[in-house]
């Protein structure tokens, strides 16, 4: 992965991209509609919702459930290879969570410095 031309790169790179991680953790426990998805993110445009969720079809962390109704009716949900994936980057976001506070701390200090 350190290599400059490993491939697993492009995948690291969408995965822990700033929507990346989003879709991944609104997934972890419901399938959702693109304009549920979108809400539930916040200010996520549909461009980059929509490249998002079609990169992680490519990659088999994201299924497209397409209903054949008028009007279209299209559904998205974590593989379990995108549920191993969430789990991962849930671990970090929880960290996140509870260590904030010291983060921020620190910024403030660094910036009375």
């Amino acid at each position: 992965m350190l290599n400059l031309d490993c491939p697993s790169r492009e995948v690291l790179k969408r995965i822990t991209s700033r929507w990346g991680v989003l879709v991944l953790i609104a997934l972890s426990n419901e399938t959702l509609r693109f304009s549920a998805l979108r809400r539930k993110i916040g200010g996520v445009s549909e461009k980059m919702l929509a490249q998002t969720l079609q990169n992680f079809e490519e990659d088999g962390f994201v299924d497209r459930i397409a209903y054949p109704v008028v009007p279209p009716h299209v559904e998205y949900k974590l593989t379990p290879l995108g549920k191993e994936v969430q789990e991962q980057v849930e671990g970090v976001a929880l960290w996140l969570e509870e260590n904030f506070h010291r983060i921020i701390a620190k910024r403030q200090q660094q910036a009375v410095s």
